[in-house]
Protein backbone atom coordinates (compact mmCIF):
# COMPACT_ATOMS: atom_id res chain seq x y z
CA UNK A 1 0.00 0.00 0.00
CA UNK A 2 1.23 3.22 -1.13
CA UNK A 3 2.26 5.79 2.08
CA UNK A 4 0.10 8.12 0.07
CA UNK A 5 -2.89 7.08 1.16
CA UNK A 6 -1.97 7.30 4.66
CA UNK A 7 0.30 10.53 4.71
CA UNK A 8 -0.96 14.29 4.94
CA UNK A 9 -1.69 16.26 1.79
CA UNK A 10 -2.43 19.13 0.82
CA UNK A 11 -5.80 19.54 1.30
CA UNK A 12 -6.30 16.34 2.79
CA UNK A 13 -4.23 17.39 5.49
CA UNK A 14 -4.66 14.60 8.09
CA UNK A 15 -1.75 16.01 9.87
CA UNK A 16 -3.57 19.32 10.88
CA UNK A 17 -4.59 19.37 14.97
CA UNK A 18 -8.51 20.03 14.41
CA UNK A 19 -8.77 16.90 12.04
CA UNK A 20 -6.92 14.58 14.43
CA UNK A 21 -8.58 16.13 17.33
CA UNK A 22 -11.80 15.22 15.13
CA UNK A 23 -11.17 12.12 14.48
CA UNK A 24 -10.10 10.14 17.40
CA UNK A 25 -12.76 12.06 19.51
CA UNK A 26 -15.31 10.70 16.99
CA UNK A 27 -13.96 6.96 17.15
CA UNK A 28 -13.66 6.77 20.73
CA UNK A 29 -11.26 4.29 22.18
CA UNK A 30 -13.04 0.63 20.65
CA UNK A 31 -13.77 -1.18 17.50
CA UNK A 32 -12.03 -2.57 14.70
CA UNK A 33 -11.05 -0.49 11.26
CA UNK A 34 -15.06 -1.13 10.01
CA UNK A 35 -16.12 0.21 13.04
CA UNK A 36 -13.99 3.43 13.26
CA UNK A 37 -14.84 4.34 9.80
CA UNK A 38 -18.76 4.17 10.46
CA UNK A 39 -18.37 6.67 13.27
CA UNK A 40 -16.37 8.72 11.19
CA UNK A 41 -18.20 8.31 8.43
CA UNK A 42 -21.31 9.36 10.23
CA UNK A 43 -19.61 12.36 12.31
CA UNK A 44 -18.00 13.78 8.78
CA UNK A 45 -21.49 13.65 7.05
CA UNK A 46 -23.96 15.29 10.43
CA UNK A 47 -21.15 17.93 12.29
CA UNK A 48 -20.51 19.40 8.90
CA UNK A 49 -23.45 21.13 7.39
CA UNK A 50 -23.74 20.61 3.06
CA UNK A 51 -23.50 24.23 2.28
CA UNK A 52 -22.50 24.90 -1.68
CA UNK A 53 -22.82 28.29 -1.35
CA UNK A 54 -19.40 28.85 -0.35
CA UNK A 55 -16.90 30.04 -2.83
CA UNK A 56 -15.69 27.45 -4.96
CA UNK A 57 -12.69 28.97 -5.97
CA UNK A 58 -11.42 29.13 -2.53
CA UNK A 59 -8.59 26.48 -1.97
CA UNK A 60 -10.22 27.10 1.62
CA UNK A 61 -13.32 25.28 0.84
CA UNK A 62 -11.48 22.41 -0.55
CA UNK A 63 -9.04 21.56 2.35
CA UNK A 64 -10.08 19.23 5.04
CA UNK A 65 -8.99 21.30 8.43
CA UNK A 66 -10.62 24.34 6.93
CA UNK A 67 -13.79 22.89 5.92
CA UNK A 68 -14.25 21.36 9.50
CA UNK A 69 -13.14 24.77 11.20
CA UNK A 70 -16.28 26.51 9.40
CA UNK A 71 -18.47 23.43 10.29
CA UNK A 72 -20.06 23.48 6.59
CA UNK A 73 -18.84 22.44 3.19
CA UNK A 74 -19.43 20.99 -0.54
CA UNK A 75 -18.90 17.44 -1.38
CA UNK A 76 -15.14 18.12 -2.18
CA UNK A 77 -14.15 19.53 1.23
CA UNK A 78 -16.34 17.06 3.06
CA UNK A 79 -15.00 13.87 1.22
CA UNK A 80 -11.16 15.16 2.21
CA UNK A 81 -12.52 15.62 5.73
CA UNK A 82 -13.41 11.82 5.43
CA UNK A 83 -10.56 10.42 4.09
CA UNK A 84 -8.19 12.43 6.43
CA UNK A 85 -9.97 11.30 9.36
CA UNK A 86 -9.55 7.87 8.05
CA UNK A 87 -5.85 8.41 7.23
CA UNK A 88 -5.42 9.92 11.13
CA UNK A 89 -7.25 6.30 12.41
CA UNK A 90 -4.47 4.78 10.07
CA UNK A 91 -7.34 3.83 7.41
CA UNK A 92 -5.92 4.14 3.76
CA UNK A 93 -8.41 6.62 2.12
CA UNK A 94 -8.19 8.70 -1.23
CA UNK A 95 -11.04 10.98 -3.05
CA UNK A 96 -12.49 9.95 -6.18
CA UNK A 97 -15.46 11.77 -8.27
CA UNK A 98 -17.93 11.56 -10.94
CA UNK A 99 -20.43 13.93 -12.64
CA UNK A 100 -24.33 13.49 -11.56
CA UNK A 101 -27.30 15.22 -12.51
CA UNK A 102 -28.26 16.11 -9.41
CA UNK A 103 -31.77 17.49 -7.92
CA UNK A 104 -30.89 18.02 -4.49
CA UNK A 105 -30.04 22.00 -4.65
CA UNK A 106 -31.94 25.22 -4.71
CA UNK A 107 -33.52 27.09 -7.41
CA UNK A 108 -31.25 30.12 -7.30
CA UNK A 109 -27.76 27.67 -7.24
CA UNK A 110 -29.25 26.00 -10.35
CA UNK A 111 -30.00 28.93 -12.14
CA UNK A 112 -26.33 30.46 -11.21
CA UNK A 113 -25.01 27.02 -12.53
CA UNK A 114 -27.22 27.11 -16.12
CA UNK A 115 -27.22 23.07 -15.31
CA UNK A 116 -28.54 20.26 -12.59
CA UNK A 117 -24.97 18.51 -14.05
CA UNK A 118 -22.79 18.47 -11.11
CA UNK A 119 -19.05 17.84 -12.32
CA UNK A 120 -16.40 16.31 -10.14
CA UNK A 121 -18.89 15.33 -7.26
CA UNK A 122 -16.88 13.99 -4.93
CA UNK A 123 -16.83 10.94 -2.31
CA UNK A 124 -14.18 9.47 -0.25
CA UNK A 125 -12.64 5.99 -1.46
CA UNK A 126 -11.68 3.96 1.73
CA UNK A 127 -9.57 0.57 1.90
CA UNK A 128 -11.58 -2.02 4.17
CA UNK A 129 -10.89 -5.68 4.59
CA UNK A 130 -8.84 -5.44 1.10
CA UNK A 131 -10.82 -3.56 -1.06
CA UNK A 132 -12.04 0.31 -1.85
CA UNK A 133 -15.26 0.90 -0.69
CA UNK A 134 -16.84 4.16 -1.93
CA UNK A 135 -18.83 6.62 0.55
CA UNK A 136 -20.07 10.06 0.34
CA UNK A 137 -20.86 11.91 3.58
CA UNK A 138 -21.90 14.82 1.69
CA UNK A 139 -25.71 15.26 2.46
CA UNK A 140 -26.13 15.85 6.21
CA UNK A 141 -28.73 13.84 7.93
CA UNK A 142 -31.27 17.15 8.87
CA UNK A 143 -30.91 18.67 5.08
CA UNK A 144 -31.65 14.60 3.68
CA UNK A 145 -34.72 14.53 5.68
CA UNK A 146 -36.24 18.10 5.91
CA UNK A 147 -35.86 17.27 1.84
CA UNK A 148 -37.75 13.96 1.59
CA UNK A 149 -34.73 11.88 1.91
CA UNK A 150 -33.47 9.04 3.74
CA UNK A 151 -29.81 10.20 4.88
CA UNK A 152 -27.64 8.32 2.85
CA UNK A 153 -26.07 5.26 4.42
CA UNK A 154 -22.90 3.56 4.39
CA UNK A 155 -22.06 -0.23 5.76
CA UNK A 156 -17.89 0.01 4.99
CA UNK A 157 -19.08 -3.43 2.52
CA UNK A 158 -20.46 -1.40 -0.40
CA UNK A 159 -20.65 1.15 -2.24
CA UNK A 160 -22.30 4.64 -0.97
CA UNK A 161 -22.71 7.04 -3.65
CA UNK A 162 -26.15 8.57 -4.81
CA UNK A 163 -29.74 9.18 -3.65
CA UNK A 164 -31.22 7.47 -6.96
CA UNK A 165 -34.96 7.93 -5.75
CA UNK A 166 -36.65 10.18 -2.89
CA UNK A 167 -39.56 8.89 -0.58
CA UNK A 168 -42.20 9.14 -3.23
CA UNK A 169 -39.72 6.79 -5.78
CA UNK A 170 -39.18 9.91 -7.70
CA UNK A 171 -35.55 9.87 -9.80
CA UNK A 172 -33.52 11.87 -7.68
CA UNK A 173 -29.76 11.41 -8.92
CA UNK A 174 -28.31 9.95 -11.41
CA UNK A 175 -24.29 8.90 -12.16
CA UNK A 176 -22.93 10.34 -15.14
CA UNK A 177 -19.42 9.63 -15.63
CA UNK A 178 -16.62 8.44 -13.22
CA UNK A 179 -13.42 10.78 -12.69
CA UNK A 180 -11.15 8.49 -10.74
CA UNK A 181 -9.70 8.35 -7.60
CA UNK A 182 -6.70 10.80 -6.11
CA UNK A 183 -4.17 10.98 -3.38
CA UNK A 184 -5.32 14.43 -2.96
CA UNK A 185 -7.58 16.92 -4.08
CA UNK A 186 -6.65 17.64 -7.71
CA UNK A 187 -7.86 21.39 -7.54
CA UNK A 188 -6.14 22.53 -10.70
CA UNK A 189 -7.81 20.21 -12.84
CA UNK A 190 -11.34 20.94 -10.71
CA UNK A 191 -10.87 24.95 -11.31
CA UNK A 192 -10.50 24.49 -15.19
CA UNK A 193 -13.58 22.40 -14.96
CA UNK A 194 -15.67 24.61 -12.98
CA UNK A 195 -14.67 27.93 -14.41
CA UNK A 196 -16.45 26.16 -18.02
CA UNK A 197 -19.50 24.51 -16.69
CA UNK A 198 -19.71 27.47 -13.94
CA UNK A 199 -18.77 30.68 -14.96
CA UNK A 200 -21.42 32.88 -13.80
CA UNK A 201 -21.09 30.93 -10.66
CA UNK A 202 -17.68 31.05 -10.33
CA UNK A 203 -17.54 34.64 -10.99
CA UNK A 204 -19.41 35.35 -7.90
CA UNK A 205 -17.34 34.05 -5.58
CA UNK A 206 -20.20 32.38 -3.27
CA UNK A 207 -23.90 32.96 -3.13
CA UNK A 208 -25.15 34.67 0.15
CA UNK A 209 -28.53 33.17 1.99
CA UNK A 210 -29.62 29.98 3.40
CA UNK A 211 -28.89 26.98 1.09
CA UNK A 212 -30.84 24.59 3.51
CA UNK A 213 -33.84 26.97 3.93
CA UNK A 214 -33.88 27.51 -0.38
CA UNK A 215 -33.74 23.82 -0.93
CA UNK A 216 -36.37 22.64 1.02
CA UNK A 217 -38.50 25.69 -0.54
CA UNK A 218 -37.85 24.63 -4.27
CA UNK A 219 -38.20 20.61 -3.18
CA UNK A 220 -41.43 21.66 -1.61
CA UNK A 221 -42.11 23.47 -5.38
CA UNK A 222 -41.11 20.79 -7.70
CA UNK A 223 -43.21 18.39 -5.61
CA UNK A 224 -46.05 20.53 -6.33
CA UNK A 225 -45.44 20.96 -10.14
Amino acid sequence: MSDEFLAPGRYIDSGAPNVVAFAQAAVGGDGDALARVLRLYRAVRDSVVYDPYVDLSDPANFRASSVLAAGRGFCIGKAALLAGCCRVVGVPARVGYADVRNHLSSPRLTEYMGTDVYVWHSYTDILLDGAWVKATPAFNSELCRRLGLEPLEFDGRSDSLLHPYDRAGRLYMQYLEDRGTFADVPYDAIMAAFRTHYAALMARHGLAGDFQAEAVAGEAARQDA
